[in-house]
């Protein structure tokens, strides 16, 4: 833990939030400690890391339109780039997983070492203040702008928003509408929905891989 803490390059006040951030639900649910899984703290570091990015290429990119910001934002905080900044910190050694997720490989799997970053940046904001999650966060998304890479990732969400935009009454919703399997191989399907009709649908191991799916699905229905 003080080895992932000196990555981080944060000293908690409170070293219990990061404990929480690396404890997986596969965990959570076979423990009899009474131990939280770091779902909630995902959620809010979803939201921190949005809001980090979000101001840091407004500031820094004056010269991209908004379609483009959207775009350039969603490639920053994709699973893929996610997961490869946790790999880089060495979280996947630090998780808290179930000993069947441990054995299935859990600690390399993409959604949830990008799962857990998100958590690791909730852990910093609530113990350390915005200030401390934004030093963070911007250690890995600065590199990222400044020398960007080719980047294989297609968002299919901003692509449909896009095209939805142009008529400002209409309205997309996404919707989960079921999951199945076990902590350590779940799989989440999402309805993507156009007013109160479902245009698409999709599924994935995360809910952010099965709203891109729904989107695909979608754009390919309206001819794109």
């Amino acid at each position: 833990m003080k080895e992932l803490e000196r990555k981080i390059g944060y000293t908690y006040k409170n070293p219990a939030y990061l404990e929480n951030a690396l404890t997986h639900s596969s965990y959570a649910n076979e423990s009899k400690n009474g131990a939280k899984s770091n779902e909630r703290l995902e959620f809010l570091g979803d939201a921190v890391l949005s809001i980090v990015v979000s101001d840091y290429i407004y500031r820094n990119c004056p010269q991209l339109p908004e379609g483009e910001l959207s775009k350039l934002r969603a490639s920053l905080v994709c699973e893929k780039s996610l997961c490869r900044f946790s790999s880089a910190l060495g979280v996947g050694d630090c998780l808290r997983l179930s000993k069947g997720e441990r054995n299935l490989r859990g600690n390399e799997r993409p959604s949830i070492l990008a799962d857990a970053f998100e958590a690791i940046i909730a852990s910093i904001y609530l113990d350390g203040g915005m200030e401390q999650a934004r030093k963070f966060i911007l250690r890995f998304v600065e590199p990222e702008i400044l020398n960007p890479r080719p980047r294989a990732f297609k968002d299919y969400k901003t692509t449909l928003q896009e095209i939805v935009q142009k008529n400002p009454e209409e309205h997309l919703s996404y919707v989960l509408v079921g999951e199945e399997g076990p902590d350590h191989d779940k799989h989440f399907f999402m309805e993507v929905h156009l007013n109160n009709n479902v245009i698409g649908k999709g599924g994935g191991r995360s809910k952010k891989e099965a709203e891109q799916q729904a989107a695909r699905e979608a754009l390919k229905l309206m001819g794109y």
